[in-house]
């Protein structure tokens, strides 16, 4: 594949505001699951590689976290891992959904994003959702605003027009070698897999505040030549009383996550492991520069 005429590569940054679907836009693409996927916004945390490659073409995709006003350091640094993300990026693929017209924080992006000088692709996604004549005005909007590139009505849940989104990413790209091996797909290593897929059922289990309050730290993977793997994972909270409620009446709650959890690593791992679950209280880790560094937000 080496020294292909005309041959593309490069990297694309994928951001937006949070849930509008940007995980489950480069999960499609890769065809698995590289970032979790939950129905709660802001739930990737940190960029996430994911490299396509194809005869004509490798396209290198960083996940990113979902563009908020940020309240704490948590978010704070989520942010700016998504700002970060675009100085690697040679084209910028920015993600809405079609519930409203360019509202404030569209604007900012975009003033901020167009000052890269580079692509800007807006796909505008789930147009599942909403009658085609809602889409229109929105795609007029923001054709008015000068900033983007192409805008393009996409549906990643239903697979609608990412065949044309994923030409116009690839007409953008610059032309050169492949940056990664053939069979490359992602920089991230199992202790992170792990981790981000005990997050994911934690945002699943439970209600709507506990999950932001919480992160996981894989304390021991242990690879054995015999048996079962070894995994010690460590579920922080920030305060005692969401400790109570993560294990659960008699440890039930944390018993039924750890069996959900376990089955979806041995499904990525491909092959079996032995989990095991702690929770623990770090008081106001999202909002401790310090504490975010000890948990690998740096």
């Amino acid at each position: 594949m080496q020294n292909k005429k005309h041959f593309k590569s490069g990297y694309v940054g994928v951001i937006g505001e949070p849930n509008v679907g940007k995980s489950t836009l480069i999960n499609y693409y890769l065809g698995c699951k590289l970032s979790i996927v939950t129905h709660k916004p802001q739930t990737t945390r940190k960029k996430i590689m994911g490299v396509l490659t194809k005869d004509e073409y490798q396209i290198i995709f960083f996940d990113t976290p979902g563009i908020i006003e940020p309240t704490y350091e948590l978010q704070k640094y989520m942010v700016k891992t998504a700002y970060n993300v675009i100085n690697e990026a040679d084209v910028i693929l920015m993600m809405i959904d079609p519930f409203k017209h360019p509202a404030k924080i569209h604007r900012d992006v975009l003033e901020k994003l167009a000052a890269f000088k580079k692509p800007i692709l807006l796909a505008i996604n789930k147009i599942d959702l909403v009658e085609e004549d809602q889409i229109l005005p929105i795609i007029a909007a923001f054709d008015a605003l000068k900033k983007v590139t192409e805008i393009i009505p996409i549906s990643a849940k239903e697979g609608t027009n990412l065949d044309r989104l994923l030409s116009l990413i690839v007409q953008y790209l610059p032309e050169g070698d492949p940056l990664f091996p053939e069979d490359y797909m992602t920089d991230y290593n199992e202790r992170f897999l792990a981790a981000e897929i005990i997050r994911e059922k934690v945002f699943e289990f439970y209600g709507e505040e506990i999950p932001y309050s919480t992160t996981v730290e894989i304390e021991e993977f242990k690879e054995r030549e015999k048996g079962r793997d070894y995994v010690k994972a460590i579920i922080y909270v920030e305060r005692k009383s969401q400790k109570g409620i993560i294990i659960g009446e008699n440890g039930k709650a944390i018993k039924q996550v750890g069996t959900i959890a376990r089955k979806d690593i041995e499904e990525q791992l491909g092959r079996n492991i032995f989990l095991e679950l702690h929770v623990k209280v770090m008081e106001k880790w999202r909002r401790d520069k310090h504490k975010l560094k000890k948990l690998g937000y740096e």
